[in-house]
């Protein structure tokens, strides 16, 4: 475990002992937010302190946050742009004096945008205001370095990595001045107190070997998969008519690919083509008949929102199978558009 933990803290440029280990990052993101909420909640009958978060937030943190507004804190819910991104101005201008966490993700999990959490650790750091970010779609993908960006409490989680499912982790800052926390689990004093009950060794070890692997081969991963997504936005653009990409053109992480199929329902398209995986929204909630929050937020009106699709490409995709599948979705949607006219 001390070597998973160490192989975890290389990755995002953090001191081992800042590594707590949990079941995957809806549990990290549960425990930074009602841990360093209630840990620093404000006495008395009134508010009982302000948090911000985004729009396009995963449930893991939007229901936490709801959790914590029944509890007496005001929470603050900064929007987003066009392109998805949140910015650090945005979120600058929603503080206030009680302001005692933010939590903002670093990578989007339907469209892949990447937000200003560089600008915006510095701004929270010079206020004093604790930064918690979700990095579960950045960590493996993309370089993260803790010890020159100020995040307070970063999730991650091995399996959107290519680990095994049930393990992840917290990294909880020690320096310059230690984060405290109240745990969400009491019981014994497994991972500094912070998460009691028996480890689950295997698939720590193995989100240890995965952060280990990325870290050896993120660049070459990023190029690849860049194309591989380039692929798919391309061939699905010149195949079939109204299709549009998605979020930021550039600001965005390459194994994402998020797009609208004019003329087609989005949903109904996905019970067609039985044999490949992908989803209207966050693979968390797949089966929805609800238009994407993530895309209504952004400004997507009904119609695009229900026909958008996200596909997402890991360590094992081939091109192959990126053109197989492409096949598929274009067949079925072509047959719906056809129906539909």
């Amino acid at each position: 475990m001390e070597h998973a933990r160490g192989q975890v803290a290389a990755l995002v440029g953090a001191p081992i002992g800042d590594v707590v280990f949990t079941s995957g990052a809806t549990e990290s993101n549960n425990l930074a937010l009602k841990g360093a909420a209630r840990m620093r909640a404000s006495p008395g009958n009134g508010s009982r302190g302000h948090l911000v978060t985004s729009a396009v937030e995963h449930p893991s943190v939007r229901r936490p946050m709801q959790r914590l507004q029944r509890e007496g804190f005001d929470v603050t819910v900064v929007g987003c742009g066009a392109d998805g991104v949140v910015t650090a101005a945005d979120v600058e201008a929603a503080l206030r004096d009680d302001t005692l966490l933010v939590s903002i993700m670093w990578a989007n999990n339907e469209t892949g945008v990447i937000n200003e959490i560089e600008a915006l650790a510095d701004c929270c750091r010079e206020r004093t205001v604790l930064l918690h970010v979700d990095a579960a779609q950045l960590a493996g993908k993309r370089p993260i370095d803790l010890s020159s960006v100020p995040v307070d409490l970063l999730s991650l989680t091995a399996h959107k990595m290519g680990g095994p499912p049930g393990a992840g982790a917290l990294v909880v800052r020690s320096h310059p001045t230690p984060v405290a926390l109240e745990p969400l689990l009491e019981g014994a004093s497994q991972e500094r107190g912070l998460r009691a009950g028996t480890p689950n060794v295997p698939a720590i070890v193995g989100l240890g070997k995965v952060c280990a692997v990325a870290a050896e081969t993120m660049e070459v991963e990023r190029a690849r998969l860049g194309a591989l997504r380039d692929r798919i936005e391309s061939i699905l653009s010149r195949r079939l008519d109204d299709v549009v990409v998605n979020g930021h053109p550039e600001q965005r992480v390459e194994h994402i690919a998020n797009l609208s199929l004019g003329g087609v329902e989005a949903a109904t398209l996905i019970e067609q083509v039985t044999d490949v995986a992908f989803a209207t929204g966050s693979a968390c909630a797949a089966g929805s008949d609800e238009p994407s929050g993530v895309l209504t937020a952004m400004g997507l009106d009904e119609r695009r929102a229900l026909s958008a699709v996200r596909l997402s490409l890991g360590r094992t995709t081939t091109e192959d199978e990126v053109d197989e599948a492409l096949d598929r979705i274009v067949e079925a949607a072509a047959k719906l558009r056809v129906r539909v006219t």
